[in-house]
């Protein structure tokens, strides 16, 4: 029994060192396969809870961004909770010289860093796990949880505002399949991605909110998008249209309200300044199994980012959500 310990232990510390945001945060490197663009690596972070219920969280961040939110740490920490996220390739602290910044050609191309995450957090000791994404994070779990539905490394899954359509005009989604077309054959080609600055100044300490991160890793204004990333994203959005299974327990959670008015500062403030929820909604209902879809009012497009009153009752409803799938005896539980 002494060796077992022993070993976990040996497991848990391999590799680590101190991550940029210190306050008992670690970081270790996943080597990965060649892509299009030469080396690869993803940087997992974790956190671990002082008291251990053999549960964890991997986090998957969006678009623009990486994984900053402290916060969201400590919470499932004092739930006892170990804390895990992943920077993708080419995001945050994965983003390497020659890489081109957020970029992707197939979204299927991240399951190998999950899938090694999720490993390696079995590896740790830890048997169970939830995947949770937010925005373009939770686009990508939910297609590896449609693909992925038996793999016995992950238990369940929380949706933070999925990517699960563009957020724009009828015209622009009608030309969507011709512009992911053209995206095969010409993939460099750059436009503008129509994201909102006034999203970004609304969240950092240095404009208008309360969160401290590096603008080089999640600028207020995103970098040209290719067309390569636009097929990616299209081509993962258009296989979630029609209804599918998903054999683990799943929590959907967006804003009340989207932002119909930038230049209103209690809109930009209080609702989805970057997805059109009406969107998340109708996909999430074509997910077959044991899903749950949660409006939170008052939320921002990161529901953890929101005032400190309305994340609170998003976490509140992951929490006694995690509670209920411990109190079931469905085999995809997490008890």
């Amino acid at each position: 029994m002494e060796d077992v310990i022993h070993n976990t232990m040996n497991a848990m510390t391999t590799s680590y060192t101190e991550d940029i945001l210190k306050d008992g945060f670690e970081q270790r490197s996943i080597s990965l396969r060649d892509d299009y663009e030469g080396k690869a690596v993803s940087v997992l972070v974790r956190r671990l809870a002082i008291t251990d219920k053999g549960l964890a969280v991997l986090y998957i961040h969006g678009f623009n961004d990486y994984f900053f939110q402290k916060e969201m740490a400590f919470r499932f920490n004092e739930r006892g909770i170990h804390f895990y996220a992943l920077d993708l390739r080419k995001y945050g602290r994965s983003w390497l010289p020659h890489q081109k910044f957020n970029d992707i050609r197939d979204l299927r191309t991240y399951f190998e860093e999950i899938e090694e995450a999720l490993r390696i957090i079995r590896e740790e000791g830890i048997q169970k796990t939830v995947l949770m994404g937010h925005s373009t994070g939770g686009l990508i779990i939910t297609l590896f949880a449609k693909e992925k539905r038996d793999n016995p490394l992950f238990d369940a899954l929380v949706l933070n505002s999925p990517f699960f359509e563009f957020n724009q005009s009828r015209v622009v989604r009608k030309l969507l399949p011709l512009v992911a077309w053209v995206g095969k054959y010409m993939p460099e080609i750059k436009v503008a991605g129509g994201f909102t600055e006034e999203y970004g100044k609304y969240l950092h300490q240095a404009c208008l909110g309360e969160w401290d991160y590096d603008l080089t890793w999640k600028p207020h204004v995103a970098p040209r998008i290719n067309l390569g990333w636009v097929r990616a994203i299209h081509k993962a959005q258009r296989e979630l249209r029609q209804p599918f299974e998903v054999r683990k327990p799943l929590l959907v959670l967006h804003s009340e309200r989207s932002v119909s008015n930038f230049s209103d500062e209690e809109q930009v403030q209080s609702r989805d300044a970057i997805l059109n929820v009406r969107d998340i909604q109708q996909v999430a209902r074509n997910i077959r199994g044991q899903v749950e879809i949660v409006s939170v009012l008052g939320g921002l497009h990161d529901l953890v980012l929101s005032c400190k009153e309305v994340r609170g009752k998003v976490y509140q409803i992951m929490f006694d959500w995690l509670e209920r799938q411990n109190g079931t005896n469905d085999r995809n539980c997490l008890g």
